[in-house]
Formats: structure tokens, sequence, C-alpha cells
């Protein structure tokens, strides 16, 4: 049982590497249009930041989630699947048993639960990031006194220096701003996120084999990914904006205030700003995440096998 563990947590981090290099630039597409930056349209969006940043404008701040999601996604899988396997041995008797819907809930919301205390950092510094631009619109500024279109220094040279400034200026608790609103999509985003994953594999996959085949793990990640990330829009955007706010001013108190304020400004429509990439995003990026999670885990244990 104990190096199963550790399998888990190894493929996770190979999913989650993999899962980053294939969604960061819609990722980065996301996150602009939901911090409201005036962008418009996803494709308006697309154009604006090729067209100011080149094509390096969609990888800005990849290199500290290319690290930090590999290992937030290695918390992730190894919790599931361990949680699950505990929950499985106390049920049925066996680790090893087909897990109930009420399991797979359960693992879930377990998991989503302890993410937030990796994912809660590594999220707001990779948005801190992708948000620094030389132009920032004058509504979004709210600079009625200045000039549209000002242009502002970075304020983070990178990722260590992101992380120094906001714990010189917040503290700690300034690591987790947004952290709230985390919870809150990550607990059902990951129940739409294991339980789709895990049907559809055993739903795609012909009777008789052992485990799913690359092409039903990659079709049941990606649907998985895209329901997941499809019905997070709402809290992705209020967790986004109080993430993103502080980059140079903050003007959102909490979550409920960030609701509030977005309400007022941009009606209901602001909550699903982001829907169709979230949901394009996720496909790819879950696709390749779950194929490269259960790859090398595949890899890991035939390894065991025949070296024991």
């Amino acid at each position: 049982m104990g190096s199963l563990q550790l399998d888990d947590f190894v493929a996770g981090w190979v999913g989650g590497a993999a899962g980053v290099i294939v969604g960061h630039p819609l990722d980065t597409v996301k996150t602009r249009l939901q911090a409201g930056q005036g962008y418009g349209s996803t494709f308006n969006c697309v154009l604006t930041v090729y067209r100011n940043e080149s094509a390096a404008g969609f990888f800005k701040g990849m290199s500290f989630p290319l690290v930090s999601i590999a290992v937030y996604n290695s918390v992730v899988f190894g919790v599931f699947s361990n949680t699950q396997r505990f929950i499985s041995q106390h049920r049925y008797g066996n680790s090893n048993s087909s897990p109930a819907l009420m399991d797979l809930a359960l693992a879930s919301m377990a998991t989503g639960i302890v993410s937030v205390g990796i994912g809660g950092p590594v999220d707001l510094v990779k948005i801190r990031l992708q948000m620094q631009t030389q132009t920032f619109l004058e509504a979004d500024l709210d600079l009625k006194h200045r000039v549209t279109g000002i242009s502002i220094k970075p304020a983070y040279r990178g990722p260590v220096d992101c992380v120094g400034t906001i714990l010189r200026q917040d503290g700690l608790a300034g690591l987790y701003r947004g952290s709230s609103a985390m919870i809150l999509r990550d607990i059902p985003g990951y129940c739409l996120y294991f339980i789709p994953y895990t049907f559809l594999c055993g739903w795609i996959t012909p009777d008789g084999c052992l485990s799913p085949s690359p092409f039903s793990v990659w079709i049941a990640g990606g649907i998985a990914g895209a329901i997941s990330w499809g019905t997070a829009t709402p809290m992705d955007v209020v967790k986004s904006r109080l993430q993103a706010d502080g980059v140079y001013f903050k003007k959102y108190k909490g979550v409920i205030d960030c609701i509030y304020q977005s309400y007022q400004n941009n009606g209901l429509k602001v909550f699903f700003r982001g829907f169709t990439v979230n949901a394009v995003r996720g496909f790819p990026m879950s696709a390749a995440m779950f194929l490269g999670y259960e790859l090398s885990l595949k890899a890991i244990r035939n390894q065991a096998q025949t070296n024991p």
C-alpha cells in the first residue's frame, strides 16, 4: 500500500506538468478575460495579447506553474486516490474494490479541501504574473484624471520576487487571497472532475480489459475537464478577480464584495466570462493530465513488478 501511495503522487506530478504545457496559453487568455481588463471577446483578447506581447505573452508566468502545478497536481491525484482506497478498505474490506458514487464524491471533496493549501498560493502567483502588462485601460484602473493606456512598470521581476513582495506587503495571509472562492470552486469542481472521468473510463473501456486504453483515458479526461471547468466558471471568475486584485491596488474586500461589485459594474454575464475558454481549455489540458498520470502510473508499477 505504501509504494502505491508514492506511485500516485509521482504519476500526478507527471500529469500536472503535461497539463500545464498544453493548457497554459488558454489559461492566460482566461485569466485576462476574467480579471476585467476590457478585452471584450475571447477572440479580441487573443489578438490583443498577440499584438502587444507577441506569442511569448501567452506563456507569461509559465515557469512557475510548470514546477508548482506539477507538485500541486501530485497532491491532488495522490490525495484522491489514497482517500478513495481508504474509503473502499473501510466500507468493503478491500482497497481495490470498485468505488460507489458516494465514495468518489467524498474523495473528491476531500481533495478539493486539501488542494487549496498548495493551490491557493500557486494560483495567486501565476495570476499575478499573467496580469502584468505594459498598458491598462482607464476603465479598469478607474483613473479618470489620467491618460488612457498609461504605461506601468511590471510589479514583479519573477515568481520569487512576486512571493517576496506579497509576503512583505500582506504577510502569509496574502498568499491565500481568494482561497475562500477557490474552496467554493474546487469542492464541487473536483466532484465534476473525478466522477465523470471514472464512469466515462469504465463505460468506454471494453469488457475484459484490465485497464483503460490511452484513447479511453484521453477522451474521458478531456470530457471531464470540459465539464468541471465549464461549471466552475462563475466562482473561478470571482477567484481570479480576487487574486489579480492587488497587483497595483486593491478594490475588493472579500468574496461577497467581489461578487457584489462585479455584478453592479458588469451584470450577471460577468460571472460567465471565460466560460468558452474554460470549457475549450479544459478538454486538452485535462486529457493530457489524465493521460500523463495513467501512463506514468502504469510504467512505474510495471517497473516495480519487473524489479521487485
